[in-house]
């Protein structure tokens, strides 16, 4: 995916007027859901991609303001999460503070096609990951990276690949010599989109194999010769199986993009049975944002040999992004939605993302704010492909608009100019909350706001954000500046079959997902006060649905794994046993006015 840093460049150079937008966190996604049915994209395919990008001090926070100077730093792993670099003895290379380097592209020893690209694309200096992933590559050696999102992973990886593709004259004939592995639809179609832009001077061939489209036209082109494939792993694992001609023996190097999220995806079977059927004898490089046990296994797994370790964050005291000024503010479960609301109404003239739990919530909210004259789009797995995919790129090239989604948005997307990230429903852990954040202040001199949505019986969850290096202020609001629209909405759903049978839909679907939180000591769906809960919803009193909690927690996180995948991840109560943060500890000494 292009670099935020570069965007920047080239609106300096070109002057360029182009708008660039949007697209969370869910419970009930579906990655893979359709394993049968995939496309090969073509160049013209990610057209639309084109110019995709890959301090908070006390005083008050004007919705309507710009952006102001930022104090935290990165998106990377959250404490406690981090298994350390994953093979021992590795050769490590570490950048310094910041996201760019001084080092050139021109000073690459790469082909004339490949720089001519980049000089198109407005890229002058790499960053630090480029700069220390690209020349290892470059000279045929299998890297680890871990960088912060928005870093420039995706060129760290493509140059090279592209360049090893020219130097051995790779041609369709020779089937696919390059595959690079995406944990999302979304993302591999951002990452083809940066592969056709360096690949504009070159012969070789480009295209993508996701879920969720006729597979013929993907098959025909995979026979025909694919030199550089971008795909998702079930998608990939199918056509390894079971598409006659499609020629991968001669591959040369494999790519595994955002390592951690492909395995939290309950990718991982996908994944060890990919590494068996590809040849052994290529170049392997794996990049994450996050360095965890499963990650290390996966390198151990897939790699023939040490590989040389490039660390561009370690040690980094916070891990949020640089330009990121973030809060939360406590609310009570029934007037959760009124300030939603209100907040929204405020900022329609800026670029807003709002994480929920779950589809059922996503399409349920989305319905209503378009009854009440808030224009918003939606992205959820429960959507069709094509969907997702316009509803993706027609924010991302909207100058201001409102995006509901779930956590399918929430990693690796490069989403210019967001102005705010509104986590309506709280994340499982810090981890997911950095991811969610990510989507914002985006490379070297972004800047942008977040905020979380509390009920006072979830301030617990401020302490692990702390231990997390995650700095948040208090967001205060003026309760008598909400909009009174409650008794509005309670008549709207009452006498709406269709707003109704969604918000019951959403209703069941929240509790479900609160009850799924790995840190019960935070997030008890027993000390909930259902009414009003089932408020925020637009219900004067709890509908009748069966939620039966106990029994179909498990059955919920089953369902989950069949649609997003499971997470594969340690218990964050269990992590922080024994470290607990003071609560007093976790509140900032000031606070900011957060105008509705």
């Amino acid at each position: 995916m292009e670099d935020s840093v570069g965007l920047e460049k080239r609106k300096k150079r070109r002057k360029s007027k182009e708008g660039k937008t949007l697209n969370g966190r869910q419970k009930v996604e579906e990655e893979e859901e359709e394993r049968g049915e995939c496309v090969v994209g073509d160049a013209d395919d990610a057209g639309a991609a084109a110019g995709s990008d890959d301090g908070a001090e006390a005083g008050r926070i004007d919705g309507e303001s710009g952006a102001e100077e930022g104090a935290e730093n990165d998106a990377a792993a959250a404490a406690g999460e981090d298994a350390g670099p994953p093979a021992k003895k590795q050769k490590s290379w570490k950048g310094s503070k910041g996201i760019m380097s001084s080092e050139p592209f021109s000073q690459l020893p790469i082909s004339e096609p490949t720089m001519k690209a980049i000089n198109d694309m407005g890229f002058e200096n790499m960053t630090q990951i480029q700069a220390g992933a690209i020349p290892r590559l470059l000279v045929g050696k299998d890297v680890v990276g871990a960088a912060r999102t928005g870093s420039g992973k995706t060129l760290a990886f493509l140059v090279p690949a592209i360049e090893l593709l020219y130097r051995i004259s790779f041609s369709p004939r020779n089937g696919t010599g390059v595959i690079v592995i995406c944990p999302t639809r979304e993302l591999a179609i951002q990452t083809h989109a940066v592969a056709v832009d360096l690949l504009k001077y070159h012969t070789q061939t480009v295209g993508y194999v996701i879920g969720g489209n006729a597979r013929r036209g993907e098959a025909e082109r995979l026979v025909k010769g694919v030199n550089l494939l971008v795909a998702t792993p079930g998608r990939l694992l199918d056509h390894l199986q079971s598409t006659r001609g499609f020629i991968f023996k001669n591959l040369k190097c494999l790519i595994i993009d955002e390592a951690d999220r492909i395995l939290e995806e309950n990718f991982e079977d996908d994944m060890k049975q990919i590494i068996k059927l590809l040849p052994k004898e290529r170049q392997t490089a794996l990049f994450s944002a996050t360095q965890t046990q499963k990650v290390a296994d996966l390198v151990r797994l897939s790699f023939q040999t040490k590989p040389d370790y490039v660390g561009v964050d370690d040690g980094r005291a916070k891990v949020t992004n640089e330009g990121l000024q973030q809060g939360y503010c406590v609310v009570s479960s029934a007037k959760r939605f009124i300030l939603l609301y209100s907040f929204l109404k405020r900022n329609m003239s800026k670029k807003v993302m709002v994480f929920f739990s779950s589809c059922n919530s996503v399409k349920y909210h989305a319905d209503l704010l378009r009854f009440i004259k808030v224009d918003c789009c939606d992205i959820h797995g429960k959507q069709k492909q094509q969907k997702r995919t316009t509803t993706f790129f027609d924010f991302c090239k909207a100058e201001k608009g409102i995006l509901l989604c779930t956590d399918v948005a929430a990693r690796g997307l490069d989403i210019h100019a967001v102005d705010w990230i509104v986590q309506y429903d709280p994340p499982d852990e810090p981890k997911e909350y950095i991811h969610r954040v990510g989507r914002t202040a985006r490379g070297e001199g972004g800047r942008g706001h977040a905020l979380l949505f509390l009920i006072p019986e979830e301030m617990q969850f401020l302490s692990y954000l702390k231990a997390a290096k995650v700095p948040v202020k208090e967001y205060e609001f003026e309760e008598k500046k909400l909009a009174n629209v409650q008794s509005h909405l309670e008549k709207l759903v009452e006498t709406n079959y269709h707003l109704n049978q969604s918000a019951k839909d959403a209703y069941r679907s929240y509790m479900l997902a609160y009850n799924s939180h790995s840190m019960k000591d935070v997030f008890n769906v027993h000390r909930l006060d259902v009414k009003a809960v089932a408020a925020s919803f637009g219900f004067s009193s709890p509908p009748k649905v069966n939620l039966n909690i106990d029994s179909n927690a498990s059955k919920f996180r089953k369902k989950q794994r069949k649609v997003e995948g499971t997470r594969g991840r340690m218990s964050w109560s269990n992590l922080m046993a024994g470290s607990r943060v003071k609560m007093e500890d976790s509140f900032p000494e000031s606070k900011v006015q957060l105008r509705i």
